[in-house]
């Protein structure tokens, strides 16, 4: 069974897609960006709030978190945003992909998208 999440209070998608779908007993969190643009560190803090209430709002926590992938506008803000992303993570660490790239989006510095695993 495939359901289609948008929990309250979620960000509106900026695009044709939903913030979260649930598969069976996963949770696919779909690529967040920062509201407001800042340093990574800044940027960083808000895109994993961002997930952390997409996941709540589908009944699971960054805890359930198996996978994340994190996209990075320079690679130089990598010890920044991984001193944020620990603080969230703690001793739940998923597994994890860093990849540099350009944005679509102008002065965003980070996006974080999330796979968890929670049964229903």
């Amino acid at each position: 069974m495939i359901e289609r999440i948008h929990p309250p209070g979620a960000p509106a998608p900026r695009g044709p897609y939903s913030p979260a779908v649930r598969a069976g007993d996963f949770i696919f969190v779909s690529g967040q960006v920062p509201p407001q643009p800042g340093d990574v560190a800044h940027e960083t803090r808000q895109v994993l709030d961002n997930v952390k209430g997409i996941l709540e709002g589908c009944g699971a926590s960054l805890a359930d978190v198996v996978k994340c992938t994190v996209f990075l506008a320079e690679g130089r803000d990598f010890a920044a945003m991984n001193a944020v992303y620990a603080e969230f993570f703690g001793e739940a660490k998923p597994a994890r992909s860093t990849v540099v790239t350009a944005f679509a989006i102008p002065n965003i510095r980070v996006e974080i998208d999330a796979i968890a695993y929670k049964p229903q």
